[in-house]
C-alpha cells in the first residue's frame, strides 16, 4: 500500500510540476479556474479534436450556409445582373405595354424583399462560420500548448541527463588523475 501511495505523491509532484511549466510557459502566475482545468486537460488526456466531429446542422442552417455560399459568388452577382438588364431592357424598350415601367416599382419592391432575407440569413451563417473558427482557435490553442510543454519537459530532461553525463565524466577525469 505505501508503495502506491509514493506513486500517487510522485504522479501529483510530477502533474504539479508540469502545471508550474505550464505557468511558465504562459508567463502568468494567476492562472483562472477556467485556464486551470484547460491545464489539467491538458496534462491527462490528447486534446486534439476534429472540429467538425459530431456536429448536426438543421435544415435551417444547412440553407443558410447554402444560401450564403451562392450568394456570395461572382456567379450569382453575374446572373443577378443580367436578370436586372433583361427586366430593365424588356420594361424600357422591348415591350409597348410594359408590366413594371419606369421607374421600376417592381422590381425595387422584389429587390428590397430580397435584400431583407439575404441579410440575417447570411448574418446566420457567418455567425455559425464564426463559432466554428473560434472551436478550431480554442483547439489549437491547446495542441500547441501541450506541445510547447512537452517540448519544454523533454528539454529539461535532456539538460538533466546532460548535467548527470558532465558530472560522470568529470568523475572519471579525477579517478584517471588519482590513478595516475
Amino acid at each position: 500500500m505505501s508503495t502506491d501511495k509514493q506513486n500517487e505523491d510522485k504522479k501529483m509532484s510530477l502533474n504539479e510540476q508540469r502545471i508550474e511549466l505550464v505557468k511558465t510557459i504562459l508567463e502568468d502566475e494567476s492562472i483562472e479556474a477556467e485556464e486551470d482545468e484547460v491545464l489539467h486537460l491538458l496534462l491527462k488526456e490528447q486534446v486534439s479534436q476534429d472540429s467538425a466531429a459530431g456536429e448536426k446542422s438543421t435544415f435551417g442552417q444547412r440553407a443558410a450556409d447554402k444560401l450564403a455560399k451562392g450568394a456570395g459568388s461572382w456567379g450569382f452577382i453575374i446572373v443577378f445582373f443580367i436578370i436586372l438588364v433583361i427586366w430593365i431592357s424588356m420594361n424600357a424598350i422591348l415591350l409597348t405595354k410594359p408590366f413594371d415601367p419606369y421607374p421600376f416599382i417592381l422590381m425595387n419592391l422584389i429587390l428590397s424583399c430580397l435584400a431583407a432575407i439575404q441579410a440575417p440569413v447570411i448574418m446566420m451563417s457567418q455567425n455559425r462560420q464564426e463559432e466554428k473558427d473560434r472551436l478550431r482557435a480554442k483547439n489549437d490553442y491547446k495542441v500547441n500548448l501541450k506541445a510547447e510543454i512537452i517540448i519544454e519537459d523533454i528539454h529539461q530532461k535532456l539538460d538533466a541527463i546532460m548535467a548527470v553525463q558532465q558530472s560522470l565524466i568529470e568523475q572519471m577525469n579525477n579517478t584517471d588523475r588519482q590513478a595516475k
